[in-house]
């Protein structure tokens, strides 16, 4: 009984954080149709305080993570005048898509043993999930990897694209790409002063394939052959309706 009257005390008498972050998203499902082209997800938030504000520049980071997937990275090598294939990797899990936007320059807001400890950073996170890669020459593939989702933008920074008003409200607008795959994607956002975390949340937003494209996706992975069938019916019936349709300009 005393140790717990010691223990209550002890809790109550320990400071509450400074600073808290209350956030929210635009929106929480997002529905992938056949004709869907990208989408743009809004972050927003506040810093709410329970003491005056301190000394120094507050920081936000704010990520957007994708579902993990295996991947295969080839390098590949000219030979005889041809670009052919000579080696490959296979990293277990990466996310699929990752995005980073912040209130400052990365590395005047993030300490590099904090973006170790909390895996903020594109590489440091890309790295986190893929671990150990099992080849002592495994690193360049890793960075081809970097490099080639960072070209076709599946990973991004984006440095002082999250607005920040009196150091009080935030924002962050995110551009999802049309190649979306489903999955729970995770929302974190940081707060931080003198490079370190000092609070920080999330929120999911789902990611779905909705009505004909759920059905033909569906279709597609639980009866291969079926859809198979279906595609060269398809593919059939609309030859011959052009075939027949030109016939028809043609004597007209």
């Amino acid at each position: 009984m005393i140790l717990r009257l010691l223990l209550l005390l002890l809790l109550t008498a320990l400071p509450a954080r400074a600073e808290r972050v209350v956030a929210g998203i635009s929106a929480d499902n997002i529905g992938i149709t056949a004709a869907f082209d990208g989408s743009s997800v809004l972050i927003f938030g506040a810093v709410k305080r329970d003491a005056p504000e301190p000394e120094g520049q507050l920081g936000v980071i704010v990520t957007l993570e994708g579902p993990q997937q295996k991947v295969t990275v080839r390098r590949k090598t000219r030979e005889m005048g041809i670009w052919v294939n000579s080696d490959k990797m296979v990293i277990s899990s990466v996310p699929s898509f990752y995005a980073v936007a912040s209130s400052a320059p990365l590395d005047r807001i993030l300490s590099p043993e904090t973006d170790a400890a909390e895996r903020i950073s594109v590489p440091v996170a890309v790295e986190a999930y893929a671990g150990p890669l099992g080849r002592s020459d495994g690193r360049p593939f890793a960075e081809a990897l970097l490099r080639l989702r960072e070209g076709t933008g599946a990973y991004s920074v984006s440095e002082r694209a999250v607005t920040l008003a009196a150091d009080t409200l935030f924002r962050a607008d995110f551009d999802l790409p049309a190649n979306l795959i489903e999955g729970d994607y995770t929302a974190r956002m940081y707060l931080l002063r003198e490079g370190k975390v000092i609070d920080q949340t999330h929120a999911s937003i789902k990611v779905r394939r909705i009505g004909l494209e759920r059905f033909t996706y569906a279709l597609s992975r639980e009866q291969p052959l079926l859809y198979g069938l279906l595609s060269l019916g398809l593919a059939i019936f609309a030859g011959w309706a052009a075939a027949a349709a030109f016939r028809l300009i043609r004597n007209s």
